[in-house]
């Protein structure tokens, strides 16, 4: 499994909490910035992680920003991104079993190290259920498809 990952300012302090946590489970994870704590832009990180996992050079993306609303917004233009912001661990694992969500949003200020590292392992941890899924994503695509 191949991730990208990305933070704001905001995101940054659980990024690295993150990005170590993956590492030491032996995750292929790759960390597009940001490097430190000085104020930048969500949307240039939001953007770089998504056009990475919309090319398929990841198998999946995290983006963390102050509350993960700016990072699910930005990620979400790219066509073939279905980012979800998610705060809790139940709807971790809804959102790849029934919406094949292949990039995570988190809020750095929003979750705590440990709640968050429990959401990226349950995110991580299923996989897409397809079947009457399926029809419901394919119609995301097809709405995509349609307004670009």
């Amino acid at each position: 499994m191949k991730i990208a990952i990305g933070s704001d300012h905001g995101g940054y302090g659980l990024k690295e909490i993150i990005y170590r946590h993956l590492k030491d489970k032996g995750v292929d994870i790759t960390d597009y910035g940001t490097h430190n704590e000085d104020s930048v832009d969500y949307p240039d990180y939001a953007e770089r992680v998504a056009e990475a996992v919309a090319a398929e050079k990841y198998d999946f993306g995290i983006l963390i920003c102050g509350t993960g609303i700016g990072m699910s917004i930005a990620a979400n233009k790219v066509k073939g991104i279905r980012c979800a912001l998610v705060s809790d661990c139940f709807s971790a694992r809804a959102t790849r079993l029934h919406n094949d969500s292949n990039i995570l949003a988190l809020g750095g200020r929003v979750l705590g190290p440990g709640l968050a590292l429990e959401i990226v392992d349950v995110w991580l941890g299923n996989e897409f259920e397809a079947g009457r899924h399926q029809r419901r994503v394919d119609k995301i695509t097809d709405i995509e498809n349609r307004h670009r």
